[in-house]
């Protein structure tokens, strides 16, 4: 051991000891999906604790110099008798009576024991020093190592402190009325049973308001179960903001719901408020479920759950390239859902999982960190096939493992904390929307493609809006980028509506009813996209005022790739949240040749390019709008000075749904002071956007003291729209012209692209024609443009009552055979429920 314990003195000033702030590598391969469990383990360079497979690990000496790495090789420990049962091998679930995940009493969440072998690997001979050498070699040596090794194997990881292990959806907070919570000396006593609703006279799901001591119903779920929505009306009109549910009230505590704080919460005064209404909690026994239990009956609600994950058949597992399963990470699987169906795209396959040995080539020092990278391992994991095996049981002779569907599968947990850094929402382990990870992880690529081949070009599509003003029949149009089409759903369409009544009839006299969806015709909802828009408080450049306007809505290309979003996600009359259980009957093939925009008809006229009146105070006089720089086409230099005049009662409106107050005044402002609905559009279209709540900055003002508007613009707004084809020039003055809000100055470059070539000189002082090294800018943003007709391939189906909850799993088709994958169990589909999809993926066909 003597040469082998000199090369370790010589390269010990390499070894490090993790510190706290270290990214500690250990169970994910940095440019595969590579782990301990892996054949060959993986190794974890001592300096830089950036783990590496087998196949990988020399690629790294080679590029750092580094030579120092621990092995971690894990063996899955055989299960004991006790964990067996003797009938199927599997012992039988306990029902789950908590809604937690890993925890006694929650859903259960299989717990594997290992063994972990370590040893030091000097490279490039992979000399191997065990715990029992270093016991033989100078204390310097010994001493370092070790620590190094215990260090290492003691840190948390980075993918165990990004993963959930256990997730109580019990845990509330105390409400912040509690301690000094209102209640009125109204004489009132409440009985301790034969509660009625005092608006309708439901006797179930019952609340009683601990202010006042009203006893009212419920709000009505999705299904149209639950109660009347009488104790959150009640609520909005008293602002009383406790109640207690009825029927849960124990010695042991009850449900407590704080509408103004919109979550189940914690009371600690909960005994002294209730005796204030002559309840005592010490006699009360339970009658109801509570909301735990009622959500734990929802997540296993037989109809949409098992249609969706087609439970009840015994399913064919699938496995090679292309069919490899991706583990749940902990509410990760809306992301699984969308990398799949992504990676069936033939764009996303070529940039990064065909080019995948060379973006490994190109990858810095610490690929963890690089976009490209992990998108390209991402890629070539759910591609190769080499993932896509069974789980061998160590139970069973010869190692044979059981077909059952579960697979290896890929664990992305680099990639998942990489786009969703920074993110409010993608950066947690919550329940997300399919949709909007969807357009999160396009404008990634966006902005990781500014050279190059761009993927998501493959989704991109531009829509043609044309306005016609009631009053002149002149005609006003724009263009915008997009890249998913939103169907909306027409309750009022469906074809079963007796049925439907007669469930609803059940329900209300208490009768079990069986589920019974609506079931709309998809030609329904084609339909209410393409009806007019009826624009009531529309200004009219042409008769120089407000009037009535209709507004069409066309699509002026067609993407190689469409997606269509079914819009089954909304909001009731009262603004509560609910999700409309629909079955429509998408079409395998569509046409919506129908439906290309025509642009300007013969002997159309057009609206003259007028700006409407400024808003402005009443002692503020006209000229003080441009000044002395200002000019009629360019609104980009108004006064800082100015302040706008703003419809209250609207802002009031807005501000009572509980938007935030500076939305409301942007929405009321940049809608011209037209009314409520349409600044309720405007909310509703902006209410992503990363300055939604920002304060209302009026064109031209600088965000802050001492900056100038080019300051001010946004880097990521630029990216955005140079990716699309234009110019950083063609960028900066759309920005400039529209206050840096990214939506409008889209829409003000693409009713502008005749006038984009004649351009003059931008902020960097060069012309158009010389700006993107010479060469002529493209006139518009580059989009794929084809014949309208396409087939289905691919579909992302939701569980559960909103999207920040429930389950996602998509369904591919492969050749000929519709896939279905369920996180990580891949299986040929026997019945694809291609009525209960959420988001469609349609690829074009040739005429």
């Amino acid at each position: 051991m003597a040469d082998v314990g000199e090369i370790l003195k010589s390269v010990l000033s390499t070894i490090r000891v993790p510190q706290p702030g270290d990214r500690v590598h250990k169970d994910e391969c940095a440019l595969s999906f590579s782990s301990p469990e892996s054949e060959g383990g993986l190794y974890v360079c001592m300096n830089t604790f950036l783990g590496f497979g087998g196949r990988y690990v020399k690629k790294h000496h080679l590029r750092t110099g580094q030579r120092a790495y621990l092995h971690i090789s894990r063996v899955r420990k055989p299960k004991s008798e006790d964990d067996s049962n003797s009938g199927s091998g599997h012992p039988p679930k306990k029902k789950p009576t908590r809604l937690a995940i890993g925890i006694e009493g929650g859903f259960d969440v299989e717990q594997e024991q290992y063994e972990d072998d370590v040893k030091v690997v000097i490279l490039p001979d992979r000399q191997e020093v065990t715990q029992e050498d270093l016991a033989t070699m100078p204390d310097v040596v010994r001493e370092r190592v070790s620590q190094s090794i215990a260090g290492i194997m003691a840190a948390d990881s980075v993918s165990h402190t990004l993963q959930v292990q256990q997730w109580d959806g019990e845990v509330r907070q105390e409400s912040r009325h509690a301690a000094e919570l209102q209640q009125l000396d109204n004489g009132l006593k409440i009985p301790p049973s034969g509660w009625r609703c005092e608006v309708c006279d439901l006797q179930e799901n019952l609340w009683m308001n601990l202010t006042d001591g009203k006893v009212l119903c419920g709000r009505r779920y999705f299904d149209g179960s639950g109660g009347n929505n009488h104790a959150l009306l009640h609520f909005q009109e008293t602002g009383y903001p406790l109640a207690v549910k009825l029927g849960t009230i124990t010695p042991d505590g009850a449900d407590v719901y704080s509408y103004d704080e919109d979550d189940m919460v914690l009371d600690s005064k909960l005994p002294e408020h209730l005796t204030h209404f002559g309840i005592d909690m010490m006699t009360m026994e339970k009658t109801e479920r509570t909301m735990t239990e009622l959500e734990i009956a929802v997540n296993q609600r037989v109809g949409e759950w098992e249609v969706i994950q087609e439970s009840g058949t015994s399913l064919q597992p699938l496995f090679g390239p292309g069919l490899t399963g991706m583990k749940n990470l902990g509410n990760s699987c809306y992301l699984n859902s969308v990398m799949q169906v992504l990676f069936s795209v033939p764009d996303f396959q070529s940039k990064y999982a065909s080019n995948f040995e060379t973006l490994i080539d190109e990858a810095p020092n610490d690929p963890s960190q690089d976009f490209k990278t992990q998108v390209a391992k991402l890629g070539h994991g759910l591609l190769s096939g080499e993932y896509s095996k069974p789980v061998a049981d160590p139970t069973e002779e010869n190692g044979a493992p059981e077909p059952r569907g579960d697979q290896i599968g890929i664990a992305p947990q680099m990639f998942k904390a990489l786009v969703g850094r920074g993110h409010p929402e993608f950066s947690t382990n919550r329940q997300q929307d399919a949709q909007e990870f969807l357009l999160h992880f396009i404008n990634m690529v966006e902005r990781n493609c500014r050279s190059g081949p761009n993927p998501s070009e493959a989704f991109r599509f531009l829509v043609e809006e044309r306005i016609v003003c009631q009053q002149s029949q002149k005609a006003k149009y724009t263009q915008r980028v997009d890249y998913i089409v939103q169907l909306p759903v027409p309750m009022d369409q469906a074809t079963n509506t007796e049925e439907l009544q007669e469930a609803e009839r059940q329900r209300e006299q208490g009768d079990s009813a069986p589920t019974v969806r609506a079931k709309i015709p998809f030609s329904a909802c084609m339909a209410a996209l393409n009806e007019p828009e009826m624009l009531t408080d529309f200004w009219s450049s042409a008769v120089q005022a407000k009037t009535t306007a209709t507004k069409t809505t066309r699509f002026a290309s067609f993407p190689d790739h469409l997606v269509i979003q079914i819009k089954k996600f909304t909001f009731g009359l009262d603004w509560v949240p609910k999700k409309l259980d629909v079955s429509i009957d998408v079409p395998d093939t569509l046409d919506l040749n129908g439906l290309r925009a025509t642009g300007q008809q013969p002997g159309e006229e057009l609206l003259p390019e007028v700006a409407p009146p400024p808003l402005m105070t009443p002692d503020v006089e006209v000229k003080g709008i441009l000044g002395s720089h200002g000019n009629d086409e360019d609104d980009s230099l108004y006064s800082p000075l100015l302040s706008p005049v703003l419809d209250v009662s609207t802002v009031s409106q807005l501000g009572e749904m509980g938007f935030p107050l500076e939305a409301c005044r942007k929405a009321v402002y940049y809608t011209g002071n037209t009314g409520i609905d349409s600044a309720m559009n405007w909310i509703m279209t902006h209410m992503e956007d990363s300055d939604f709540a920002a304060p209302l900055v009026l064109p031209g003002c600088s965000s802050g003291p001492g900056t100038t508007p080019t300051e001010s613009l946004s880097e990521d707004h630029l990216a955005t729209i140079v990716s699309m084809g234009f110019s950083r020039d063609q960028a900066t003055k759309a920005l400039r012209a529209k206050s840096n809000v990214l939506e409008r100055a889209l829409d003000w470059i693409f009713s502008h692209l005749d006038d984009l070539d004649s351009m003059d000189v931008s902020e960097g002082g060069r012309s158009a024609a010389e700006s993107e090294s010479g060469r002529e800018p493209p006139p518009g943003p580059r989009v794929k443009d084809g014949p309208g007709k396409y087939e289905l391939f691919a579909f992302i189906s939701h569980m559960g009552t909103s999207t920040m909850c429930g389950h996602y799993v998509c369904h591919i088709k492969k050749g000929q055979q519709w896939v279905i994958f369920n996180d990580q169990k891949v299986c040929a589909s026997e019945k694809p429920p291609k009525d209960m999809g959420y988001l469609y993926f349609y690829r074009r066909v040739a005429d």
